[in-house]
């Protein structure tokens, strides 16, 4: 009984399995190049796509050397607050309403009406 236990393992944090007879999948070495010249050299399996692109640890954007330029998609413009304003309200429209607004704000200081609003 006691050459059946399995005393001192730890069998939660390790695989009891062996890498016998296991056949690792063929690999290639792949370059890519920073602006900064950075040259970044990854492992593949020959069975993999391999990426245009990859961040390289300066944090540009390294190319594949020798590779094709990727395709890079149309960059929509960011929408700004104003732009997304001016799709629901006209330039007159948002002139009245800052106005009123100023009305509002004069009244609860105790100012006089401006000389606009008469």
């Amino acid at each position: 009984m006691a050459d059946r236990t399995l005393r001192g393992s730890r069998m939660v944090s390790f695989s009891m399995e062996t890498s016998q007879n296991v056949v690792p999948s063929e690999r290639q070495i792949v370059v890519y190049v920073c602006p900064q010249e950075h040259r970044i050299e990854l492992p593949f399996s020959i069975e993999a796509e391999i990426p245009a692109t990859w961040e390289c640890r300066c944090g540009e954007e390294a190319l594949l050397l020798d590779g094709a330029l990727p395709d890079r998609k149309p960059v929509k413009p960011a929408r700004t607050h104003w732009d997304m304003l001016l799709e629901r309200r006209s330039i007159p429209e948002l002139e009245e309403l800052l106005e009123e607004r100023l009305e509002l704000l004069r009244a609860a200081r105790g100012e006089k009406p401006s000389k606009r609003s008469a």
